[in-house]
């Protein structure tokens, strides 16, 4: 049984636009430099998995498309290149600290659902991304909320 997930995204780092853009419609999903998240990437999110592309640090933030996992975590490249933003002089090849998905674009909301709007639905009271002092850049979500906010968007 395939999970979903919220990933969050600022869109002047990495946007729907350059997902689109990329090879393939696919990205490998790097940076994450918290342990929780990083423990979802590793252990919980697998192949075929849905995923909420979310932009954050805009006004308003909003879920904007839908994507698919195409892989399985991985060691996250970017911690062992020295020239990468990314780069952790700590991490050891043999033993990664960080980790990463890769995924693949299907579909953008024929209207993006914006956080006000999401906080404003009695359906995703308990959602993960609305609950104080949650900041993770990767949160579950349930297949509750992922069809309500789907809905939301007009798909």
């Amino acid at each position: 049984m395939h999970r979903h997930w919220l990933f969050k995204t600022e869109p002047d780092a990495f946007s729907w636009n350059d997902l689109e853009n990329s090879p393939k419609k696919t990205t490998m999903w790097d940076g994450v430099r918290n342990y929780q998240a990083r423990n979802l990437l590793r252990d919980h999110i697998r192949v075929g998995d849905r995923v909420l592309f979310y932009h954050s640090s805009v006004s308003p933030p909003k879920v904007v498309g839908t994507a698919r996992v195409v892989m399985d975590g991985y060691p996250d490249p970017t911690q062992f290149d020295p020239k990468s933003k990314y780069f952790d002089p700590k991490s050891d090849p043999d033993n990664p600290r960080w980790f990463v998905v890769d995924i693949r674009m299907e579909k953008p909301l024929k209207t993006p659902v914006t956080l006000p709007e999401l906080r404003g639905a009695k359906t995703l009271t308990e959602m993960k991304l609305l609950k104080k002092g949650n900041r993770l850049s990767v949160l579950p979500v349930s297949a509750k909320e992922w069809k309500a906010i789907l809905s939301m968007g007009g798909l």
